[in-house]
């Protein structure tokens, strides 16, 4: 319990610590948004703020992460699972890095982008696969079943990765929407590795991963004090694949990816809107939201941002309290 109260607080304040020096330097260096032109008028005023704020937070939970695990698991499970975590980061950089130096607003092409998040996702897939603290058993929420996916949870697990990671991305386009969503999810998945490891399932992957989901949302709790509206620094696909990334692996390590369905609802809303959206325009020639993802649509319709980081946040609150539920049958 000390190690993951330890890691939320000393994530939250080294972001915190940074803020104040980071923000200047990335103004100084010109790694600015480079916003396209969607229809968003609103957005058209965010032109110019940092991005890569992400890299705080990169910075933050994979360091204090791996200082607080224990220390029996800490290079052969802790140490995989940020390396993994921050490869994803490393993508979201480099789509950044285009963007901002470059002053691409697209970034890396599509075809960049699936590739290294397949090479990545299958790495990822196969070390859980093959890990003694993880293998291919997961669990089935409100159940007692343990589901053994054999050589199938390799593709599942990346299509898991994939999808969450991708999902987390889409949803970073208001002011303090993906910090807070994803803040309220951590902490839940952490409070959901306590009670894994009190029931004495899986201790040592519990145990490390407590500490990751609390290190997360403290990153994300200090990353809010400069990414609230108005946004003095956006934290970029740097910061958005990373949360994925630290959201799927653990979920993954603790053996509930069907968890993310039920406290990941938000995520999963907006890449179906999105997807929904695509697929209606090719084949109908017609619109199904205002805009996609979600959270545009709402903006689209007079909705001011603030209230739709209060309307998802309570939403993933509520889910969240739904999946712990999910472990008492």
């Amino acid at each position: 319990m000390q190690r993951m109260l330890f890691a939320l607080l000393i994530a939250f304040a080294a972001v915190l610590a940074m803020g104040p020096f980071v923000i200047p330097m990335l103004r100084r260096l010109n790694f600015g948004a480079v916003e396209r032109n969607y229809g968003l008028e609103s957005h058209n005023k965010k032109t110019g703020t940092p991005i890569m704020g992400g890299i705080m937070m990169m910075l933050s939970l994979g360091a204090v992460a791996v200082i607080f695990a224990p220390e029996a698991t800490r290079w052969t499970l802790m140490l995989p699972v940020v390396l993994f975590t921050l490869g994803f980061s490393l993508i979201g950089f480099l789509d950044d890095f285009i963007k901002a130096v470059l002053k691409r607003s697209d970034g890396l092409s599509v075809w960049q982008k699936i590739v290294l998040q397949v090479a990545l996702s299958l790495g990822a897939a196969l070390f859980l696969y093959y890990s003694p603290f993880v293998g291919p058993v997961i669990y089935v929420p409100f159940t007692s079943v343990q589901w053994d996916l054999g050589w199938w949870y390799v593709p599942m697990a990346m299509f898991v990765i994939i999808a969450t990671t991708n999902s987390l991305n889409l949803m970073d386009g208001v002011d303090g929407l993906l910090s807070s969503v994803t803040t309220v999810v951590m902490l839940t998945l952490g409070l959901i590795g306590l009670f894994t490891q009190s029931a004495g399932m899986d201790v040592e992957a519990a145990s490390n991963m407590m500490v990751l989901c609390m290190a997360t949302a403290g990153a994300c709790m200090g990353f809010l004090r400069f990414n609230t509206y108005p946004a003095r620094i956006f934290m970029g696909d740097t910061g958005s694949f990373a949360l994925g990334g630290a959201y799927v692996m653990a979920s993954l390590v603790l053996r509930q990816p069907l968890l993310i369905l039920i406290m990941g609802v938000m995520y999963v809303l907006e890449s179906l809107s999105d997807i929904i959206q695509i697929a209606s325009y090719k084949i109908r020639h017609k619109r199904v939201f205002r805009m996609a993802p979600l959270h545009h649509h709402f903006e689209l319709g007079g909705m001011p941002e603030t209230r739709i980081v209060a309307m998802f946040t309570l939403v993933t609150a509520v889910m969240c309290v739904v999946a712990l539920l999910s472990l008492t049958i």
